[in-house]
């Protein structure tokens, strides 16, 4: 790609005016990063608004809790097997006419969701929205680092990844809307035009892509010849920083990402955050209709409360993270954070009102590692291992996304209990945090 190739830096390069460098990365900011944000949001509904489809559907294709969890997560290994050729893929065809055409058939496939007959079709279903939509986030994440060096990523993931709450802030009112008017219009089940009707946006999104996005600096005709060689200058000089800093550690080609010790770490501490993510998505709103109301419409009120307190959070996280260039202990923490949201709400007998509180700190603490994380792997790998060893993280670390559902649903119908389904989640979280801190406590990144 085109982003691989960069000029050598100059001094003007290294040196620059702060002014001049803050209105080159706003102006990049500004054009990239609300336009991916709604895509992510867009995306996010499509894969998780089967927690609120949960609600009418399992009832109608007379699926088990075991059968919804597994359903639900299965998802993710449709991710795993096709991340690391789709964000490969990505670095030789480039962002705008890969990830376009993705966001267009995964739209088509999650619409497809509605013919849905019985618990065989919504795992097939659902493990292919997995594969088509594999290779959006951590292509996203990888296409970031074509524009911002690492100093500046850890804020421009949370920003982007400010879509997660948001999407639950957005998408859970009108799915709650959905499921309490649309039952029975035009001879389909409100589940049936969720699906539908949330799928449209992807669809449009996809094909703005291909128009909007631009591969890289070199080819972004809105950026003029001095802030494109600015922005080079500053990836070139980052990439001579990391190789200098790591050393040893630092792997290029991703045959050395495969053998690294540290991205095999990354995968679990991922795992550990995600497993309590996706547990979340996929069975927050039934907690709520067991604790709270019935009433749809005004389940998809009571998750307002999580993903609103979250999306304030990650932002703040994630600004401090970059403000003082430390990143293990902001991880660590917020996973920390996690885990004792999930125990507590998994204490028996409180109420409604009290679990709802927890699982809002919950989710705050969760979202908030699993973006801020990733200013971690990029600190530690760089081109073809970029591409592979991001994806290879991301999907490897996102099968927590099948176990954590999976467990919920398992745990619940042996024991007819949220409680050790909860705790569970929360273990993984401390266990997240425990490898965080113990392996990469010590690595900071410079602060400028």
């Amino acid at each position: 790609m085109d982003s691989a190739v960069q000029p050598a830096l100059s001094p003007e390069a290294s040196k620059p005016d702060p002014a001049f460098e803050a209105a080159v990365y706003r102006k990049v900011t500004f054009r990239l990063i609300p336009f991916l944000f709604l895509c992510y949001i867009f995306a996010y509904v499509d894969r998780v608004n089967v927690g609120f489809a949960k609600l009418q559907m399992q009832r109608d294709l007379h699926m088990s809790n075991a059968v919804y969890g597994f359903g639900s997560g299965i998802f993710f290994l449709g991710y795993l097997l096709f991340q690391v050729p789709c964000n490969l893929a990505l670095q030789k065809i480039g962002a705008k006419y890969w990830l376009g055409p993705i966001m267009i058939v995964w739209g088509f496939v999650s619409a497809c969701t509605m013919f849905a007959i019985n618990g065989y079709t919504f795992y097939a279903l659902r493990f292919l929205l997995g594969v088509v939509e594999s290779g959006f986030f951590p292509g996203v994440i990888l296409y970031l680092t074509f524009w911002y060096p690492s100093k500046h990523r850890a804020k421009m993931v949370a920003a982007f990844m400010t879509a997660i709450p948001l999407s639950g802030l957005i998408g859970g009112p009108i799915s709650g809307w959905l499921l309490d008017h649309m039952s029975a219009v035009g001879g389909l089940r409100a589940w049936q035009w969720l699906f539908v009707i949330e799928a449209i946006p992807s669809v449009i999104a996809g094909v703005l892509t291909m128009w909007f996005l631009q591969d890289s600096p070199v080819r972004a005709k809105w950026l003029k010849p001095v802030e494109r060689d600015f922005l080079l200058g500053r990836l070139t000089e980052d990439e001579s920083t990391r190789k200098s800093a790591m050393g040893g550690d630092h792997h290029h080609s991703f045959a050395g990402a495969l053998g690294s010790r540290n991205v095999w770490l990354f995968c679990l501490m991922y795992f550990g955050t995600v497993m309590g993510n996706y547990g979340l998505q996929f069975w927050l709103p039934q907690i709520i209709q067991d604790t709270l109301t019935k009433d749809p419409l005004k389940i998809g009120f009571y998750t307002m409360i999580p993903w609103g307190t979250t999306a304030i959070v990650m932002v703040l996280v994630g600004r401090h993270s970059d403000a003082t260039g430390e990143r293990a202990w902001h991880v660590a923490m917020s996973a920390a954070a996690g885990g004792l949201g999930l125990a507590l709400s998994a204490i028996p007998g409180i109420s409604g009102g009290f679990g709802l509180f927890a699982l809002t700190i919950a989710t705050a603490g969760i979202i908030s590692a699993s973006s801020s994380f990733w200013s971690l792997p990029t600190m530690y790998l760089s081109g073809a291992a970029a591409s592979g060893g991001i994806a290879l993280i991301n999907s490897i670390g996102n099968l927590g996304g099948q176990v954590g559902p999976y467990l919920i649903g398992q745990i619940k119908q042996w024991t007819n209990s949220m409680t050790p389904a909860l705790f569970t989640l929360a273990c993984g979280c401390w266990v997240s945090a425990l490898l965080t801190l113990y392996f990469f406590r010590h690595r900071r990144t410079p602060v400028e």
